[in-house]
């Protein structure tokens, strides 16, 4: 039987992940997944798509997540509490537009230097304002557009193998990562559960070049890889697919080492 083997938390949207033996998971996703953002001046997203040196920005958060410290190559550290984030600001992840925090200029002046631009961060608010078109009743952080990534190990494997060397996990950037089925078994899954938690697969994770980054070193790789590999067995009509995206039916903790039961 397939197992949960890790679990991945990002705060900051495309910083420093950080991994977990257990975690609480509800509809939106893991605690303070993602619920902060780097974006331009006009509230934009911005990502390891237009910025890897994201990847670089290491987050530790305080225990209730009320504050973040933030640290990267050649930066003293930058602590910063949510409630300094108390501006409203137009926030806008691709076509989802709603208004979010923030406001404060000695963060956003320790993000633009080491990004080399103006930016801006952003939190998502005691309650997330966000919804989308497709799914209006299903609240959002600052994720692409579902609250949960799944990859599984044996996946990883095989693309690893068809590239020529490992490839990091955390390029992909998972939630929750399972082992012990076979590769691309997730194609097929529709509804599972993990512990206490039901839920469901919503569609496959379209992958961009954001996976050519590094999640050390912050560089793309020269060769275009993992996508290149990605597109000659994985492409569809929706685009290169690796990974599905979730979201749980029901609220519960999950552990490392819990089996996953398939559902349908």
């Amino acid at each position: 039987m397939p197992e949960l083997s890790a679990l991945y938390l990002y705060v900051v949207k495309s910083c420093r992940g950080e991994r977990l033996h257990h975690a609480y998971v509800d509809s939106m996703g893991l605690p303070l997944d993602r619920h902060w953002m780097v974006a331009d001046e006009h509230g934009e997203m911005l990502t390891g798509r237009q910025e890897p040196r994201l990847v670089c920005i290491g987050v530790i958060a305080d225990a209730d997540g009320e504050a973040l410290s933030l640290h990267a190559p050649g930066m003293d550290d930058m602590h910063v509490s949510r409630h300094a984030l108390c501006v409203p600001r137009a926030a806008k992840v691709w076509s989802d537009e709603f208004m979010a925090y923030g406001g404060y200029s000695p963060v956003n002046a320790w993000l633009s230097q080491f990004l080399d631009r103006d930016v801006q961060l952003l939190h998502i608010g005691e309650q997330s304002a966000r919804r989308t078109l497709q799914r209006p009743d299903m609240q959002l952080s600052f994720a692409d557009a579902f609250p949960l990534l799944l990859i599984n190990t044996a996946s990883l494997d095989e693309l690893s193998t068809r590239v020529g060397r490992e490839m990091n996990i955390e390029r992909f950037r998972p939630n929750i990562v399972v082992s012990g089925a076979t590769a691309f078994a997730e194609d097929a899954w529709r509804r599972l559960r993990i512990g206490d938690v039901t839920f469901i697969v919503e569609k496959p994770c379209e992958r961009c070049v954001f996976t050519t980054v590094d999640p050390l070193t912050g560089e793309r790789s020269g060769d275009q890889e993992p996508l290149r590999s990605l597109a000659k067995f994985r492409k569809h009509a929706g685009g290169v697919w690796f990974g599905m995206n979730l979201r749980a039916e029901n609220a519960g903790e999950l552990q490392v080492g819990m089996p996953v039961e398939l559902i349908d």
